[in-house]
């Protein structure tokens, strides 16, 4: 919550730059500037990894809106460490789980399947991180995954293959335009 509170503030900042009101323009930007201090102040672990909230080092795949929203760039250690971490150790078969349900209390009982726009927010961390073949390589696996039609659910349960929850799930496929496009637009780019 607290990075998409930066979000807001931060675009309200380009947003007032545009419309020439240099006055909230700068308002806006140094309360956005407050926030990410206080991010990078109490929400990265010891590893130089986001977590969960400020109060645990969990992780959640949340996080990876930190790549795609710009909070950090690219080449910064916290966000490499960060999309590291969750390909890693919050992933089942290669596809990302939202967090670990033993380490994280919402309320709901049992396991749950791997979020799919999860797996398609880590494709386009990996790719904004400089990580273009495993994203590439994470993008084909989900592509195969999809219904005959090419649709998407909400969960993936990696061990069967069956789609769970919502589906069609339209966040899953938003996530998808934003994850080919971030491989597909630097090719296209470096073509002309």
């Amino acid at each position: 919550s607290k990075l998409m509170c930066w979000v807001a503030l931060d675009r309200a900042a380009k947003l007032a730059e545009i419309r020439g009101d240099p006055e909230r323009q700068a308002s806006w930007a140094a309360t956005a500037e407050e926030i990410r201090a206080d991010i990078l102040e109490h929400g990265v672990d010891k590893r130089g990894v986001l977590r969960q909230h400020y109060a645990t080092d969990a992780l959640d795949a949340s996080v990876l809106l930190a790549a795609i929203f710009g909070f950090l760039p690219g080449d910064d250690e916290r966000l490499h460490a960060t999309v590291d971490a969750i390909a890693d150790e919050l992933t089942e078969d290669g596809f990302v789980l939202r967090y670990h349900t033993d380490q994280t209390d919402d309320g709901l009982s049992g396991k749950e399947g791997t979020f799919l726009i999860c797996s398609f927010w880590l494709v386009s961390a990996l790719a904004i991180v400089g990580e273009v073949q495993r994203a590439r390589d994470l993008m084909e696996r989900l592509l195969r995954i999809g219904s005959p039609l090419g649709l998407y659910a909400e969960e993936f349960d990696a061990g069967t293959g069956r789609h769970l929850g919502n589906f069609p799930q339209a966040f899953s496929h938003l996530a998808l335009m934003e994850a080919a496009a971030r491989i597909i637009v630097p090719e296209l780019l470096e073509e002309y």
